[in-house]
C-alpha cells in the first residue's frame, strides 16, 4: 500500500467540491483510460468514500472483497480526475469569450454538414462520456466543441471524448463513424447509423423514438420507398453489420407510417417480419 493518510486526507478534501463527486468510479476511472474500478454499480461513487479517514476506507474496501492496496487506485482516480476537472470553470469562461470564427470544431463542424444542434445523447458515446457532458451542460455537438476548443492545454482527457475530439480536430472520418451517426463519404448524420448506435445500447427503444423525431426527412423518405414496394433492408445495408442491421431496421419498424393495404401486406407475407424488412422490390 503507496498512499497514506495525508494523502486520502488531501485528495478527499479536494474532491468534497468536485462535480465528480456523485459520479460513478467505473466511469471515472473509463474517461481517465486507467484501469476499471472492480466494484461495479451506479452507487458506487467517491460520495460514498470521501467523508470516511483513511482507516475506514480500507476497513470498507475489505468488507466489499478487496484488499487494503485498492485504496491506492482509488486516490489515483481521485487525483487524476481533479486534473481534469479543476479548471472547467476557467474553461467554460474563456469558450464563451471566443469567436465562433476562430474555432475550428466548429468550422470542422460545417465542413462535414454536421448541425451544431444534433444532441449529444443521440451519439455513439459511452455512458460516462455522455454522464459527464450531462454534468457540464454539453446538449449539442455544437456546445461540446465550444468546450473542447477552450479547454486548457493541460488537461488530460480519455476514453471517447478523446475520440470525439481528435475526430473533429483532424476531420477523421472513421473515428466520427465511431461515435457519431456518421456515414463516411458522405455529409451529414443518419437515421440509419442514429438507429444502429442506438441498436447497442441498453436504452434502444428510447433512443430510437428520438432519433426518428429528429431526422424526419429520412424517416419520410423511407416510408415513401417502403410504401412503394420498397426493400428497407437496402436502407441498412450501409452499416455492413448483419446483425446490427436487423437490430436497427426492428427498431425503426413502430415509426414507418405506411398505407394501411401496404402495412397489412408486409405483415402477412409467409416470410414474416424479416421478410418484410428484407424483401426484394
Amino acid at each position: 500500500m503507496k498512499s497514506t493518510a495525508k494523502d486520502w486526507d488531501e485528495v478527499r478534501a479536494a474532491f468534497s467540491t468536485s462535480i465528480m463527486v456523485d459520479t460513478a468510479l467505473s466511469s471515472l476511472a473509463q474517461n481517465l483510460d486507467a484501469a476499471d474500478w472492480p466494484i461495479k454499480g451506479k452507487t458506487e461513487t467517491p460520495a460514498v468514500y470521501i467523508d470516511l479517514d483513511f482507516e475506514e476506507v480500507v476497513e470498507l474496501l475489505q468488507l466489499k472483497g478487496q484488499k487494503p492496496e485498492r485504496i491506492d487506485q482509488l486516490v489515483g482516480i481521485l487525483k487524476e480526475t481533479l486534473a481534469f476537472d479543476s479548471p472547467f470553470g476557467e474553461m467554460v469562461t474563456q469558450a464563451e469569450a471566443s469567436s465562433a470564427r476562430e474555432n475550428q470544431l466548429l468550422k470542422n463542424l460545417v465542413k462535414l454538414g454536421i448541425p451544431e444542434s444534433f444532441p449529444v445523447t443521440l451519439s455513439g458515446l459511452e455512458a460516462g462520456t455522455l454522464e459527464f457532458c450531462k454534468l457540464e451542460g454539453l446538449d449539442t455537438l455544437g456546445e461540446f466543441a465550444v468546450f473542447a476548443q477552450g479547454m486548457s492545454q493541460n488537461v488530460i482527457v480519455g476514453g471517447d471524448f478523446k475520440k470525439l475530439l481528435n475526430a473533429l480536430s483532424h476531420v477523421d472520418e472513421a473515428a466520427l463513424a465511431q461515435v457519431l451517426p456518421f456515414r463516411r463519404g458522405a455529409k451529414g448524420l443518419h437515421l440509419v447509423e442514429s438507429l444502429a448506435h442506438a441498436a447497442r445500447t441498453a436504452e434502444a427503444a428510447a433512443r430510437a423514438e428520438v432519433a426518428t423525431t429528429w431526422f424526419r426527412e429520412e424517416l419520410a423518405d423511407i416510408e415513401q420507398d417502403v410504401a412503394g414496394g420498397g426493400s428497407l433492408a437496402r436502407h441498412f445495408v450501409v452499416l455492413g453489420d448483419p446483425e446490427v442491421e436487423k437490430r436497427a431496421a426492428a427498431l425503426l419498424k413502430p415509426y414507418l407510417r405506411l398505407p394501411a393495404a401496404r402495412a397489412v401486406e408486409v405483415q402477412t407475407k409467409k416470410s414474416g417480419l424479416f421478410g418484410w424488412l428484407f424483401g426484394k422490390k
